[in-house]
């Protein structure tokens, strides 16, 4: 039998006198896409800090792909949050892909034919190849972020990370990236965890959905969660969830008509 892709058992994190949260035990299988939600400031980040063995448990256990949480599993592919490069970055958009393959922690030594052809379908996939011989500095945040979203997924991991990956993105990027995201875990056996502060673009991805508010959470379907009475419960005050031409808007004191973290 297949291990699942994640599991926590009662996982906690404190800082101090702080619970930022508690309680949490979901598995996630391979192939699955979970989204986590919540406001800013109630743990999404730290979550995946968790998986990638960059944060302690308080209380609890966590695994990945059947073993405890490790830092710098190249099982693990990770999308970080968007910051801009320096202009000075002395590597290729190309260069920056090839980084996430197995070998290439450090350095650029020599790249095979096969591993050629794999950063060129990734940067295809991503809508990079225009740009693939440019420095990456002098690329715009968007541009960098479609490579960053190749870069983690140039070594087929077991389990992809992504923390706000669509952040700098146009619209049509948004879908493209997540596509893409979608593809390797269904079509690689991949799971997914991907934080968001806004669902809409990613929605008819996700299998379920992880809640943070308040030191509380939730977990289920996008219609299990995503109801007035399951938010309002969560943030202990009025919130309305509308759906709204295909999107789900959150009206609440929590939010700015649409649905944020």
């Amino acid at each position: 039998m297949t291990d699942p892709a994640l599991q926590l058992e009662g996982a906690a994190v404190r800082f101090g006198a702080r619970t930022l949260w508690s309680d949490v035990s979901i598995s996630l299988e391979r192939g699955e896409f979970l989204a986590v939600l919540g406001p800013n400031g109630a743990g999404k980040s730290t979550f995946l800090k968790v998986l990638l063995g960059l944060q302690r448990l308080s209380a609890g256990t966590a695994q990945v792909l059947g073993k405890p949480v490790r830092r710098g599993s190249h099982r693990v592919g990770y999308i970080p949050q968007h910051h801009q490069l320096e202009l000075e970055t002395p590597l290729r958009a190309r260069d920056l892909v090839a980084l996430g393959l197995e070998g290439h922690k450090y350095g650029l030594p020599w790249v095979s034919h096969k591993a050629r052809a794999r950063i060129d379908d990734l940067l295809d996939q991503v809508g990079a190849r225009d740009y693939a011989q440019r420095p990456v500095g002098v690329l715009s945040g968007g541009e960098q972020q479609r490579l960053r979203a190749a870069q983690a997924l140039a070594g087929n991991p077991g389990l992809l990370l992504c923390d706000e990956p669509l952040h700098s993105l146009d619209l049509n990027h948004q879908r493209a990236i997540t596509e893409l995201i979608r593809r390797q875990a269904v079509d690689r056996g991949a799971a997914v965890v991907f934080v968001t502060h806004e669902i809409n673009p990613v929605i008819e991805h996700v299998d379920r959905v992880l809640y943070f508010a308040r030191g509380a959470h939730r977990v289920g379907t996008v219609q299990e969660v995503m109801r007035s009475e399951v938010l309002s419960e969560l943030y202990q005050s009025p919130v309305e969830v509308i759906e709204h031409k295909g999107r789900l808007v959150v009206m609440g004191e929590h939010s700015e008509g649409t649905h944020h973290d």
